[in-house]
């Protein structure tokens, strides 16, 4: 382009968020955090300071101890019979749909301030599916992001599916045609595409219909790199908090508390009055006194997402070594705790289980044979998890694999697709 495109891109991402502007002899993506092209996806309402903070700055705000409220994984609300509800925060009530707009709005405002001039028109990505079996959830969860988008100031807004974002991008590296299965895994979702990608394919007019002969394909299901640290802390440090562990009388201590401190959008639903009589009532008949009390010190510290961070980077090592160790001694001095890549792949087998289902599926469905595959294209941060990748790439053995910018990849594509669409 010879001119800077009118429209961006945005990658509303379950983990994190980019925007892309297509823009002569420039980088696509914009710098939306201390020189980085990611926001992570979070808020931290600090009750200490009255203030707001956003992304890496809401992260160390909150493992700095302001007392407040973090919120992440905030894409999850989409398609949730949360998003037309509310919470408190600060003594006030919040709708969630208005704390998805904050966080967009920010998104908008920042990459604005690196650009140097506003945005009217964007093209969002869109999980394949928001909502797994319910068509009419899913178009939900899509016609809700179109209206946060309009309350924020974006006046024309369209979707693109993310894994075709992503294969837009990869297309602009190609010297032939290939057949590509985009493998786009993010904190929620994972989501592919069969695509018939070449050099000259990418040339053809800009019109968003002009490319659908070219997509053989598409299919998702609801498991992302979130689900992997819900299993991951389930299954492996849980355990320490008295997760499975027995009543008096045999039966299984109740296992919700530990769910919702295994799940990024529900640990605050931990701290409530209700919960912690209920955690009272358990302790008074419980056996495992040692691992109630480190519950017991979370939960007065309200360190769920601290914790929720220490598997999370447990999972970021393990996709690198055979071991990950972690430090627990803020719920009892010198607790430690490893976990091997073993307990790992143990831990998230049926996640990858269905996900390699989904795969197969997307083939059968295409009446793609196997070997016709040339390549896999992997982006997305849950991607990274050796297993699943080494699972999806034992579906098409003869297909070479590539990684793309596995947090970068989707925001840059979707601002090709701006571009095209809107001039």
């Amino acid at each position: 382009m010879q001119q800077p495109a009118r429209a961006c891109g945005i990658d509303f991402g379950t983990s994190n968020s980019t925007v892309g502007w297509v823009r002569p002899g420039a980088a696509t993506l914009l710098a939306l955090e201390d020189g980085k092209p990611t926001l992570p996806s979070a808020i931290f309402f600090n009750a200490d300071e009255e203030t707001t903070a956003f992304g890496r700055a809401a992260l160390a705000e909150y493992l700095d101890g302001y007392e407040g409220r973090l919120m992440r994984a905030l894409k999850s609300l989409l398609g949730s019979s949360l998003i037309e509800g509310q919470t408190e925060v600060q003594g006030r009530a919040l709708r969630f749909r208005d704390l998805l707009a904050s966080f967009i709005g920010e998104l908008k405002s920042r990459a604005e301030a690196q650009a140097g001039r506003s945005f009217d028109q964007a093209v969002f990505g869109r999980p394949v599916r928001f909502v797994d079996d319910d068509d009419e959830a899913d178009r939900r969860a899509q016609q809700t992001l179109a209206e946060i988008a309009a309350q924020v100031g974006f006046r024309d807004v369209s979707f693109q599916f993310e894994p075709i974002g992503a294969a837009l991008h990869y297309e602009l590296s190609l010297a032939r045609e290939e057949l590509v299965l985009i493998a786009d895994i993010g904190g929620g979702t994972a989501d592919f595409s069969l695509v018939r990608l070449s050099p000259e394919r990418a040339r053809r007019s800009h019109d968003e219909h002009d490319r659908r002969e070219d997509l053989l394909g598409n299919g998702g299901v609801h498991i992302g790199g979130t689900d992997f640290d819900r299993a991951l802390s389930l299954e492996c440090v849980m355990p320490l908090l008295g997760c499975r562990s027995r009543m008096k009388s045999g039966a299984e201590i109740p296992s919700s508390i530990f769910f919702q401190l295994a799940t990024w959008h529900t640990i605050n639903f931990a701290y409530t009055r209700q919960a912690w009589v209920d955690l009272q009532n358990v302790y008074r008949d419980a056996a495992a006194r040692t691992e109630l009390d480190r519950l017991a010190t979370l939960i007065s510290q309200r360190a769920g997402h601290w914790l929720a961070l220490q598997v999370e980077q447990a999972k970021i090592d393990l996709s690198a070594a055979p071991a990950a160790t972690m430090d627990l001694g803020r719920l009892e001095a010198g607790l430690g705790h490893t976990i091997t890549d073993a307990d790992f792949a143990d831990a998230t087998l049926s996640l990858v289980d269905r996900v390699a289902a989904c795969v197969r599926s997307l083939l059968d469905e295409a009446g793609v044979r196997r070997e016709q595959v040339d390549t896999i294209y992997f982006t997305g941060g849950g991607s990274a998890v050796p297993q699943l990748r080494a699972r999806i790439a034992a579906e098409l053995p003869q297909a070479r694999s590539v990684e793309g910018d596995l947090y970068g990849s989707i925001g840059a594509g979707l601002a090709v697709e701006a571009a095209r669409r809107y001039g």
